[in-house]
This record gives C-alpha cells, sequence and structure tokens, in this order.
C-alpha cells in the first residue's frame, strides 16, 4: 500500500510541476503576444505618418520649390525658349520619300 501511496504522490507532484510549468509558458507566450501587437500599432501609426509626410511632399507647390532651389529650375517664358528647326536639303528629302 505505501508503494502504490509513494507513486500516487510521484504522479501528483509531477503533474503539479507541468501544471505550474504550462501556466508561466502561457503567461510568456501571453506578454510577447502583448508586445507583438503594440508594435504592430506602433508600425500602423508610422506608416500613416510617413503616408501623410510622402502626400505633403508630392504636392505640385512642393515639386515647384524643389526645383527651382535645388535644380535652378525656372518657369518657361517665350523669352527664354528657343525653337528648334529642321533643315533638310532637297536630295535628303527626296531620298526620305
Amino acid at each position: 500500500m505505501s508503494r502504490l501511496n509513494l507513486i500516487l504522490m510521484l504522479a501528483v507532484l509531477g503533474s503539479g510541476l507541468l501544471m505550474v510549468r504550462s501556466a508561466y509558458e502561457a503567461r510568456r507566450l501571453f506578454t510577447e503576444i502583448d508586445r507583438a501587437q503594440a508594435e504592430a500599432r506602433r508600425l500602423d501609426a508610422d506608416l500613416q505618418r510617413l503616408q501623410a509626410e510622402r502626400q505633403a511632399q508630392a504636392t505640385n507647390l512642393r515639386v515647384e520649390k524643389v526645383a527651382r532651389e535645388r535644380l535652378h529650375m525656372r518657369a518657361i517664358t517665350p523669352a527664354i525658349s528657343q525653337q528648334a528647326s529642321l533643315h533638310m536639303d532637297a536630295s535628303a528629302s527626296g531620298a526620305a520619300r
């Protein structure tokens, strides 16, 4: 009878240890899920902020300002435009036809 009691006591002790271990593992996994969800919320907020910044940078006024300041471009006017013409001699135009 004492041998049966010893076996039952070891089984109860083993199952108790397994239960404590599984509870610890469940808490650890829950904490990890919570951290991952917080990271996902932070990344989503960053994505929305970056999309708003991209839209602000792509406005026509912003592009025109960057073209003027960084690329030293200016608006086209008739005073600075040049017309290119194509001159072909008679023999070349006849051969092209």
